[in-house]
């Protein structure tokens, strides 16, 4: 495709391996870099974007499939950020197979946290009646990244948060090992504080979440 070839050549010309190393490093060696910086990744990208505008728009998910096949993150970053815009109000039912795949794929919190907020939590809002199968699929998977999509995807929804389901699934993973789960947990209760902190400390006070947890949930509350 003309974008991704396009969008390649810029990276490949804007490599910068001095940066590449600490990337790669702080993301465990995970994953490869070109070690372009983030604003100058997106400046580039939009200019190649806005270029390729027609092509982008008909193929957002067949193009976000083909950058996910490649070894360099900054290309996944852009795969991300391309569908959050293009799908955003277009989203059909089944693109929730598309959604679990880039979860399950180059999984790691940097991606993973970016796609539960901002693709799975808006794909939800456009289908709300998806909610009840799609969550007790993730919250149940062995997927450890599907099990964290789960708990994260409210982000943002603020007041229209179900509560109600977060505990939930609080509860069925309390008792998780895994550091990402356990700070997941934290994460959502804290966000929701913001907008009921006296139900999240009530629930927090009365549960059996792990300490990490615990502390994340009500750090900015102000409560002993």
């Amino acid at each position: 495709m003309t974008f991704i070839a396009q969008l390649e050549i810029a990276f490949q010309q804007k490599a910068n391996p001095e940066n590449a190393f600490p990337m790669a490093k702080y993301m465990k060696n995970h994953f490869v870099f070109y070690g372009i910086k983030t604003t100058e990744r997106r400046l580039k990208f939009q200019e190649i974007w806005k270029a390729n505008k027609t092509e982008v728009s008909k193929n957002a998910r067949t193009i976000a499939l083909e950058l996910y096949t490649k070894e360099p993150r900054e290309l996944h970053y852009c795969a991300i950020e391309m569908l959050t815009k293009e799908l955003k109000g277009k989203y059909k039912k089944e693109d929730i197979q598309l959604i679990e795949n880039l979860i399950i794929t180059h999984s790691w919190w940097d991606s993973v946290d970016t796609i539960s907020k901002y693709i799975l939590g808006q794909y939800l809002i456009e289908f709300p009646e998806m909610i009840p199968k799609v969550i007790l699929k993730f919250s149940n998977s062995e997927n450890m990244w599907l099990n964290r999509s789960a708990i994260l995807f409210q982000l943002g929804y603020k007041e229209k948060t179900d509560f109600e389901l977060l505990q939930s699934i609080g509860v069925q993973h309390q008792n998780s090992k895994e550091f990402f789960i356990q700070k997941a947990l934290g994460w959502a209760l804290r966000e929701y504080a913001k907008t009921n902190p006296e139900a999240v400390f009530d629930f927090v006070s009365k549960s059996n979440l792990k300490p990490l947890s615990k502390k994340e949930a009500i750090k900015n509350i102000g409560r002993p």
